[in-house]
């Protein structure tokens, strides 16, 4: 089939060099903008764009699909079907009407699970047992196309967000080339979304959302810290200093006289937190200005007394 691809990050380079490799004619890809990027900002290229150049397929980067002179250019292409994975703009109807096949979408959730912007990070926040992959056929909705097909994913007890991402990366790109194959074929079947959503909305992540309240119980924050991984991280402040909690174990038990976001314990290679439920058996950190390391190698160099307070 002829395919425009839509796509921005890294989660859908998977799905981009799946379909060439699966013998799709490629005739565009549409990224985001290159954007600055280090101290001296340089622009730097979206990782789908490297791919698109890779293999010599035009690029096309504009600050708004619903231009009218983008649009345009769409309609000049004809694809047969558009490709859209996690691409960070609004697809509008014209551009939905473009293709044979309209578009599909390769959404990281079980759909009607987890509409949104960051379904990847929320499962794991949550504490999902299982996540997975929806091609759906768009429409003018956010995320309330209809289904064409899904593949389950189990989540691991020490999934962290990066995980995940590279988990349902891999398998949105096999089920996108069966989706493919079905719409080719006229094999494929959809099915309506129920109107309301099976669980709260996947709103974007911020920096903000890692900042750990220990009033919270100890299970919920390990499942931050792992959702938060690799960014935009969860913290704390030890000693007027950013602390980055990289990994960690939820206990039942209590220390009596511990208070929310005390050091209840220190020892050689870990030390624990007492939080709103349960204590938080710390594992790898990052102090600020420091590399992330385990905590036993943060001990040897950082002096941490029982009884000293995160805030």
């Amino acid at each position: 089939m002829k395919v425009v691809f839509m796509g921005t990050p890294d989660f859908a380079v998977g799905t981009l060099e799946a379909l060439i490799e699966a013998g799709h004619e490629v005739i565009g890809v549409v990224t985001q903008p290159d954007k600055p990027k280090g101290r001296g900002k340089t622009l730097m290229a979206t990782p789908v764009k490297e791919v698109a150049l890779k293999h010599q397929i035009p690029v096309y980067q504009p600050k708004k699909v619903r231009e009218a002179g983008f649009t345009e250019t769409l309609g000049r292409l004809a694809p047969d079907v558009i490709v859209v994975a996690a691409f960070g703009q609004i697809i509008t109807k014209e551009i939905l009407d473009i293709p044979r096949f309209g578009c599909i979408n390769v959404h990281a959730s079980l759909l009607p699970a987890y509409r949104g912007a960051a379904p990847i990070q929320w499962a794991v926040i949550n504490g999902e047992k299982e996540s997975g992959v929806t091609i759906m056929q768009m429409d003018e909705g956010l995320d309330t196309g209809d289904m064409i097909d899904k593949v389950v994913v189990p989540l691991a007890e020490d999934e962290t967000g990066g995980s995940l991402f590279d988990k349902l990366s891999q398998a949105g790109a096999r089920l996108c080339v069966k989706v493919l194959k079905d719409l080719e074929e006229g094999n494929a079947v959809r099915e309506k979304q129920p109107e309301e959503s099976t669980t709260p909305y996947a709103s974007m992540i911020s920096k903000k959302m890692g900042e750990i309240d220990w009033n919270r119980s100890a299970k919920s924050i390990e499942q931050l810290i792992r959702g938060l991984d690799p960014w935009p991280s969860a913290y704390t402040k030890l000693q007027g200093k950013t602390l980055k909690l990289w990994k960690a174990e939820a206990q039942k038990e209590n220390v009596p006289e511990g208070v929310p976001g005390e050091v209840v314990k220190v020892e050689r290679d870990t030390f624990c937190i007492q939080t709103g439920d349960g204590i938080l058996k710390i594992e790898e950190v990052q102090l600020e200005g420091k590399k992330r390391m385990d905590t036993a190698a943060f001990l040897r160099g950082f002096h941490l007394s029982q009884g000293e307070r995160l805030d």
